[in-house]
């Protein structure tokens, strides 16, 4: 049952990503021959081709390292370094206008678009699974600046920096994302008052991020301490509800889970409730040598996430898409405000180990992150440097402005310079990929998701 289980997870892995990649492609292939262009080869991955055919006169092949995708064009100025030397001189071939230049790059990305929305339109149909997790506030500590305020138990967070909030992961990736330490939190009170709050944020030791120092409502629960672990070194007993992890509010055992694994061999505080009293106790992970992760020796209950089905509007999923990019680059370019740096990117690995997972709970959640990933293959693509569409376009703006091309070796050099940053790029982030060995673990855990049973809600209602 497991090796179908893997043979089924890759597949489908390999099939959504290859999609998303070939469409990209195609939408090159199929604007280079409407103007004329002449093509050499179709490639889905690079490096070592692991098969190729010939097919009028274009090699057609799907190779090793799955990063993306090429179509050799020739008359456009490609780099060598990924897509390897032409096997005719450029200067033999009639040369190509910036126009069709410009409409042969922009052609990959738009035909991602259109990919995302057509897949947005299908999830509208079929409804998307959503993890019920209600941002209401559990315990808060009477000393804290938060009781301080007037935040009490029961009250449910609304919005955080100005951003919606239907969820403690919501509350989480809004505050880590958000270029301030100090952020407005909407508040509402028995569902009719709502109040706005000036928050400070504080930094988990565990994630190296910021979080509010507010405590959710619903959290894990320890089943059950196994002899001689560091859970039993820490006294911990079944039945403690874990409140807090290296200053993280607990909303889920899986988070916790993730945390715990994050941190082999490092001390951390833990806060938990039991008998109806809050106990800090410090727990040591120990490594797990054949995993490489750390585990405190404890079974972590609340079961698996709950989930709901909404019928999201196309225009919704993607503009929510829309603002996570905007908002992870913002955090990027302000890292020193935000504490977001490349070790908290994902690079090809990662991604591949995200979808799979989503493969392996439920086929929409694979399809809602494929549209996450065809509109970020489009944005990313577009930046003006050389190597990606985006630079192709500025060149041929640049042609089109001077009336003659960029000296050829000039754009080959530069061309090859940047792919060349771009690779070493890649694998720095896949490092960061491989060193978060938790990311792979979920990849063949066959885990449907537990869906709510009632009716499903439009999200535009919410």
């Amino acid at each position: 049952m497991f090796v179908l289980n893997v043979i089924y997870v890759v597949a489908a892995m390999l099939l959504l990503f290859g999609a998303a990649v070939f469409v990209h492609e195609y939408g090159h292939y199929w604007m280079a021959l409407r103007r004329g262009l002449k093509i050499e080869g179709f490639s889905i991955g690079f490096g070592p081709k692991i098969v190729s055919w010939m097919r009028d006169g274009v090699e057609w092949s799907w190779r090793w390292i799955p990063a993306g995708g090429f179509v050799k064009l020739p008359q456009m100025v490609t780099s060598d370094a990924i897509e390897g030397k032409a096997t005719e001189p450029v200067e033999k071939l009639p040369p190509v206008s910036p126009w069709s230049k410009i409409l042969v790059a922009f052609a990959g990305p738009m035909m991602n678009v259109i990919f995302g929305i057509v897949i947005a339109f299908l999830l509208w149909g079929v409804g998307i699974p959503v993890q019920v997790s209600p941002p209401i506030i559990g315990y808060v500590d009477p000393g804290s600046p938060e009781a301080k305020l007037g935040i009490q138990p029961g009250d449910q967070i609304l919005s955080v920096d100005g951003k919606s909030i239907s969820s403690w992961h919501d509350i989480q990736e809004t505050t880590i994302l958000a270029r301030s330490t100090n952020l407005a939190v909407v508040i509402m009170r028995a569902g009719k008052f709502t109040n706005t709050y000036e928050l400070t944020t504080v930094v988990s030791e565990a994630l190296g991020l910021k979080v509010l120092n507010l405590d959710p409502r619903d959290h894990p629960v320890i089943k059950n301490v196994r002899a001689d672990s560091p859970a039993e070194a820490a006294g911990l007993k079944a039945g403690d509800e874990i409140l807090v992890f290296a200053q993280v509010p607990l909303h889920g055992a899986d988070q916790f889970i993730k945390l715990v694994q994050k941190c082999p061999g490092e001390t951390k505080d833990i806060v938990v409730k039991r008998d109806g009293q809050r106990t800090t106790l410090k727990v040591t992970p120990r490594l797990d040598g054949s995993a490489k992760v750390g585990r405190i020796g404890a079974e972590i209950g609340t079961g698996r996430p709950i989930y709901r089905i909404e019928h999201i509007p196309p225009w919704i999923q993607i503009g929510t898409v829309l603002d996570r990019t905007v908002s992870t680059f913002s955090a990027l370019a302000h890292s020193k405000q935000t504490g977001v740096g490349l070790k908290d990117l994902s690079g090809p690995p990662g991604i591949l180990a995200m979808l799979a997972a989503y493969v392996n709970s439920d086929w929409r959640l694979a399809l809602s992150f494929l549209v996450l990933l065809n509109i970020n293959l489009a944005i990313i693509n577009l930046f003006p440097m050389p190597v990606l569409d985006g630079g192709h376009i500025v060149m041929a703006l640049i042609e089109r402005l001077f009336g003659r091309p960029l000296p050829y070796r000039l754009v080959e050099y530069t061309t090859t310079a940047f792919a060349v940053l771009l690779i070493g790029f890649m694998l720095i982030v896949s490092w960061n990929d491989f060193k978060r060995f938790s990311l792979f673990r979920s990849m063949f855990n066959s885990q449907g998701v537990t869906i709510e049973k009632q009716d499903s809600q439009p999200a535009g209602a919410r």
